[in-house]
């Protein structure tokens, strides 16, 4: 059995052991390569400090290489009996070169350690989930074109109020993107500064170059205040959790949406075949068990902040290990809500929608407002319009105009996706992923 980083002489009782180290082997496996990354910047600022030789430093660096690459192909095994990801990558360098591969630690704590590796895995999915939710943004944006000038009953308190439009519905929730990526930029602002260097929480009496290992990994700044780094440990994590769940709100409300809209009573929508399944008794149903399922799992993930605030919102500064168990909840929920992007997105893109929906004489109402505005504009008083209206439908004497005229921006006429579009590219574009992946780049391949 592997001796563990911090052990002396008394070995730790197994039944402890499996307690405390708890699922951190299998959570670890997420962070494998970014804790590299992270071993690669530090001890290429140690062999600047004199730390390290030129030629350690050379050969620590080239296994480091080899271990990465086993990582990014999913090949890195914590071994039993091996604590956590850490203690894996030190006990593979001292296989190979042998007391060389013990330098690495020097300067760091396991504490600064698991923050920038959890900072570095953060930042590398929130750059996937913004790109997933781009590709979802062009789709939405793309069916609010193609059906603009399809109506649809728009509703209040699931009563029929007032025409709509599947060009507004699809683009309703392309906007409500925009300001979950306006709110993942901020999470990104946070997540994209390096702890590296505040050690234990209060850092180190040797002369660290943390400006050095900043700009090795491509983060915009310093987390600078040693004890502040260590605070931010479940800090982090909560505010981009806030983030992502306001992404899984969205895909819920149009999941709830598509469910509604895709059952017989509404007819509004047909879902793509593949994406429904079947009854063991009743031939005929096609059940939207996807957008259910993307629904449920939305939902669980929009209590993540909260899991997470319950779990170290008590705890005073420093460090506690409390903390390790949000990586339990955290690290799998970008799998999560990635397949739900994923999914949606196939969804969206294959949906059809039913283009005569409005023939049908329920929806009459629907043009109530419409001829009350007509009427206005004709010269008579809203007041006498809406009622006189109102008289003719008590008296089944209505009889609707079944066209719409709206032009203001937004509305069914004018629903300015051109300025949507450039929102949403300003956004993404803020984010600037080019600037990690060329550090990143830089470390791999030297």
């Amino acid at each position: 059995m592997a001796q563990k980083l911090w052990e002396k002489n008394v070995r730790v009782d197994h039944e402890v052991d499996v307690f405390t180290v708890g699922k951190d082997r299998e959570m670890d496996l997420y962070l494998a390569k970014y804790d590299v990354l992270g071993s690669m910047a530090h001890i290429t600022m140690l062999e600047s400090i004199g730390l390290l030789a030129k030629e350690e430093l050379k050969v620590l660096l080239a296994e480091l290489r080899h271990i990465y690459a086993l990582a990014d192909k999913g090949e890195f095994v914590i071994e039993e009996g091996v604590e956590d990801v850490h203690s894996q990558v030190e006990l593979m360098l001292t296989r190979q070169l042998g007391d060389i591969g013990k330098k690495i630690h020097s300067g760091r704590s396991r504490n600064d350690q698991v923050l920038l590796d959890l900072k570095l895995f953060t930042r590398a999915r929130i750059q996937k989930l913004v790109n997933q939710t781009s590709r979802l943004f062009d789709v939405l944006i793309a069916q609010s074109e193609r059906y603009k000038d399809v109506l649809l009953p728009g509703y209040t308190h699931l009563q029929i109020a007032m025409p709509s439009s599947f060009g507004l519905w699809f683009g309703a929730y392309a906007e409500s993107l925009v300001d979950d990526m306006r709110l993942m930029q901020a999470a990104y602002k946070i997540c994209n500064r390096n702890p590296l260097g505040s050690a234990a929480g209060y850092g180190s009496s040797f002369p660290l170059n943390r400006q050095m290992t900043t700009d090795l990994l491509g983060f915009d700044s310093l987390d600078y205040n040693v004890v502040y780094a260590q605070m931010g440990r479940g800090k982090m994590e909560r505010i981009v959790a806030f983030a992502m769940a306001n992404i899984a709100a969205t895909l819920s409300k149009l999941a709830f949406d598509a469910c509604l809209y895709n059952s017989q009573n509404f007819g509004f929508i047909k879902l793509p075949d593949r994406f429904t399944t079947g009854s063991s008794i009743m031939p005929h149903k096609k059940n939207p068990d996807v957008f259910e399922l993307t629904r449920a799992k939305c939902n669980k993930l929009q209590g993540l902040p909260n899991q997470i605030t319950l779990i170290c919102n008590n705890l005073p500064s420093g460090y506690f290990r409390d903390l390790q168990i949000i990586k339990e909840v955290f690290l799998p929920a970008f799998d999560e809500l990635e397949d739900c992007l994923r999914m949606v997105t196939h969804m969206m893109r294959e949906i059809k929608v039913n283009e005569h929906i409005l023939d049908d004489e329920k929806y009459a109402l629907l043009f109530s407002v419409e001829e009350v505005n007509r009427r206005v504009l004709e010269g008579v008083p809203f007041r006498d319009a809406y009622k006189q209206v109102g008289l003719e439908i008590e008296d089944g004497r209505f009889i609707p105009e079944k066209k719409v005229n709206h032009t203001h921006e937004g509305s069914i006429g004018n629903l300015c996706n051109e300025r949507i579009k450039a929102m949403m590219c300003q956004v993404i574009d803020s984010f600037s992923f080019e600037r990690i992946n060329e550090a990143e780049k830089n470390l791999i391949h030297g």
